[in-house]
């Protein structure tokens, strides 16, 4: 699909998800970079049915499928399967990020914090359906640097009942960070305060 098209999405099934992991979805990318989505294992999500935009603000909703044979499970804990409670943290940084690209962010995310996270129960490998609610609260372009931000903050439901809610996630989207050319070593190769 075209870039201009891509920033009028309102949604995002499994096949346009994977795409963007894959950095196949658009075939006009902006010079900048476009803020991507993890590959799987990494990936938390399945299908995007709601992107909303309001002004700066917003609203991105994602499910994910649990498979009972999920990595996680397999070694977290062992005799004790539960998804680590840090994956649904990525989860909406993951979902924020890519909300700023989609709302013309270029370059590639970065999580850069959190202020509040409460957990109230678990994922385990019976349970169906995980979604994630993130209300995005602030978007804004930073000209001078050709940076942005965004924060949200989330509910994650697993087969609609609430366990987990986090208050200002936060995610920048930066150029001239991606390291393109791993495993060889280069300038961005190492990190360190950005």
């Amino acid at each position: 699909m075209k870039y201009a098209d891509y920033l009028q999405k309102s949604s995002l099934n499994k096949e346009e998800i994977m795409a963007l992991a894959w950095g196949s979805l658009v075939e006009d990318p902006p010079e900048g970079g476009l803020a991507c989505l993890p590959a799987p294992p990494m990936l938390m999500i399945d299908r995007i049915p709601v992107i909303e935009h309001d002004g700066n603000r917003g609203r991105i909703v994602a499910e994910q499928d649990v498979q009972l044979d999920a990595w996680f499970f397999q070694c977290h804990f062992r005799n004790d399967p539960v998804q680590p409670g840090c994956l649904g943290v990525d989860a909406v940084w993951q979902l924020i990020g890519l909300y700023a690209g989609l709302r013309g962010a270029q370059g590639y995310g970065r999580a850069l914090g959190i202020k509040e996270i409460e957990f109230q129960g678990q994922i385990r490998p019976h349970n169906e359906v995980v979604r994630y609610e993130v209300a995005i609260r602030r978007y804004a372009d930073l000209p001078a640097s050709g940076s942005a931000v965004a924060i949200g903050n989330a509910e994650v439901f697993v087969d609609d009942e609430l366990i987990y809610t986090m208050k200002d996630a936060k995610v920048g989207i930066f150029k001239g960070i991606q390291y393109a050319d791993y495993p060889h070593h280069s300038p961005q190769s190492r990190g360190g305060k950005m």
